[in-house]
């Protein structure tokens, strides 16, 4: 007598038979009808993890240990993972029609599951059935407008991260789906600029110009790409009718108020680290308190840093506007009576322009913040001088220019406390003659970089030493330089620092090769301080001149090109030439800083001569 197969069930934390069965040729369907039964019962005690391991194990029969637990446990828990797993073994095995029962089970189950939507369409091609494979992937697909807002998000957050190749690649994308996005293109276009992919406006779109590209790069963008104040402003117009539409009233007096003490309202959102604030903190001390009465309208981050302490104390009256709607902070300008609004800001980022639209004092001037025309109504003046705006291109701009005596750029006269620094500590050669120039890389021009090389090349022993800005345009940078081919140890980048180190390493370098048509403003006036010679290209364009008006003030008028072949021989000249390079050294000794550019109470009386000009008091009957 036949006795019965007595094999024990085994329970789920107990399946090393179930193991050893699958493991055997044939696996579970080559196993004895009444062995198979106990095993069957074995798989539908199994939980997820557990079958998809044994499934694996079963090899060829791995359809059946998922069809004998689905047809158990049915919708239970996670069987749309089952059925997904099904439908890969059912490809596996060669049978596409059953392989897409199996997906659209799982569809049914999570209706989101790409993974099951994107192998549907791969099992229905399998079978032949080619529309049905597209219509299953096309289903899978978001909707174009979500998946432009998904990249468009992206793009936003790994550019604030500072992985810009990713963003760019995410920007790219959206504009693949919808070209004409004035708002993207402006990103990815300064984005291009960050990261030295030159031409920045050429982006490779269908159905998008790099006319139109450039037309939206931004304000910012804008003056490194032209050296035009007319595209400059037709740039800033486009971006103010976007983003600062009209407030619909204006909120001061037309003629003025009748005290006799000037109010200034300096608005900013940069009271903290930012050079803008290293620039104007003296000013802010020395204003003459009998004439003036200072408040600051600030939206700036609490930073915690010396310089925003400094700022602070420096105004007799700090507001603090950062959690104002725009119109809220007008009210509170009109509120306090401001003679002179002074926008610090322009249109960098940050900037309220919104509260400017509101027209909350008599007279609005830009100053500092943003080096270019702003066509803003409200705003009556830009400061400058005759250098930064000569009279010639004044009808060039809006607003008005208004004409500071001498250098327009407000500056610190307090020595910094330096840090002892070395040509060893910072990475540099003993015996070279160090081209520098530590600007942000969007303000280099594919032609300015060109000019750079030549100038290396040109001089035995020189090296280039630039701020490592981004690892995007170190590696552009780095690949251009090797494609000219001038050898790697003569590019060096160097790290961010603090600020009195940055300062400080700046009177390690030789020559400090300014950018053009957007030119070093804080950073050009801090290299003179240091010693620094600085060579400039003079364009058009108030940003292409920044540089030669402190060179002006300063006396180092021969640094002044207006051609980049005269740029390139000159720089060339200076670093073969030691007594050339040691007259330009020995002209920067001293008190010649201090004298000029550094004359704090003698800027600060000018600055106010001016406003006193344009200050609006109501005629007296």
């Amino acid at each position: 007598m036949t006795m019965p197969f007595t094999l024990p069930f085994p329970m789920p934390d107990d399946d090393r038979v179930l193991t050893r069965v699958l493991a055997r040729p044939g696996g579970l369907a080559a196993a004895p009808a009444g062995e198979q039964a106990y095993l069957g019962r074995a798989v539908v005690g199994l939980g997820l993890m557990d079958l998809v391991r044994h499934a694996e194990t079963a090899g060829e029969g791995a359809a059946q240990v998922y069809e004998i637990w689905l047809t158990a446990h049915g919708a239970e828990g996670q069987a749309c993972a089952a059925w997904f797993n099904l439908g890969v073994a059912r490809m596996r095995g060669g049978h596409a029609a059953g392989a897409v029962a199996a997906y659209r089970e799982a569809l049914r189950l999570k209706p989101d599951m790409v993974e099951a939507a994107i192998n549907l369409g791969t099992a229905l091609e399998a079978s032949g059935q080619t529309e049905l494979a597209l219509g299953a992937w096309r289903a899978a697909l978001p909707p174009p407008a979500m998946r432009q807002v998904l990249h468009n998000q992206l793009g936003r957050v790994l550019e604030t991260q500072g992985r810009l190749g990713p963003a760019a690649a995410e920007l790219r994308a959206s504009l693949l789906i919808e070209a004409h996005q004035a708002d993207v293109q402006q990103h990815l276009v300064h984005m291009r600029q960050r990261m030295t992919a030159w031409p920045p406006a050429q982006l490779d779109v269908p159905g998008l110009t790099d006319a139109e590209a450039a037309a939206n790069c931004g304000p910012l963008a804008a003056l490194a790409l032209y050296d035009d104040p007319v595209l400059q402003a037709a740039t800033a117009e486009d971006w103010i009718r976007r983003k600062a539409p009209p407030a619909g009233e204006w909120l001061a007096p037309e003629a003025g108020y009748g005290r006799d003490r000037i109010r200034i309202g300096y608005l900013s959102t940069d009271f903290c680290r930012h050079a803008m604030s290293f620039l104007i903190a003296e000013l802010l001390e020395l204003h003459d308190r009998s004439a003036f009465e200072v408040y600051g309208y600030c939206a700036s981050p609490e930073d915690g840093s010396d310089i925003r302490a400094r700022i602070l104390a420096a105004m007799d009256h700090h507001v603090g506007i950062k959690a104002m709607s725009d119109a809220e902070a007008a009210a509170r300008i009109r509120a306090d009576e401001i003679d002179i609004l002074i926008d610090l800001n322009g249109l960098t980022k940050g900037a309220r322009v919104g509260v400017l639209r509101w027209k909350p004092a008599p007279v609005q001037i830009t100053y500092l913040g943003y080096i270019g025309p702003i066509p803003l109504p409200e705003l009556d003046y830009i400061l400058c001088d005759d250098i930064t705006v000569p009279p010639r291109l004044e009808a060039l701009y809006t607003p008005q220019p208004l004409r500071i005596a001498g250098c327009y750029q407000a500056n610190d006269s307090r020595a910094p406390v330096l840090p002892q620094v070395s040509r060893a500590s910072e990475g540099l050669p003993e015996g070279a003659f160090v081209y520098c120039c530590v600007s942000h890389h969007y303000k280099i021009t594919e032609a300015m970089f060109g000019g750079w090389c030549d100038i290396v090349a040109g001089v035995a022993g020189s090296v280039l030493w630039l701020i490592d800005d981004n690892p995007e345009s170190r590696a552009a940078l780095t690949a251009r330089w090797a494609a000219r081919g001038l050898a790697a140890e003569r590019l060096i980048f160097a790290p961010r620092v603090e600020p009195d180190r940055y300062r400080a390493r700046l009177a390690l370098a030789d020559l400090f090769l300014d950018t053009t048509p957007y030119n070093a403003g804080t950073i050009a006036s801090d290299a003179l301080r240091m010693g620094l010679p600085l060579l400039t290209l003079q364009g058009t364009a108030f940003a292409a001149r920044m540089a030669s008006s402190l060179l002006t003030a300063i006396g180092l008028e021969d640094c002044i090109t207006t051609t980049l072949p005269d740029y390139v021989a000159q720089a060339q000249r200076i670093g073969r030439d030691p007594a050339v390079h040691a007259d330009l050294t020995a002209r920067l000794a001293g008190d010649a800083w201090k004298n000029t550019l550094g004359d704090s109470a003698g800027f600060t009386r000018r600055f106010e001569a001016v406003l006193k000009q344009v200050r609006k008091r109501p005629a007296h009957p």
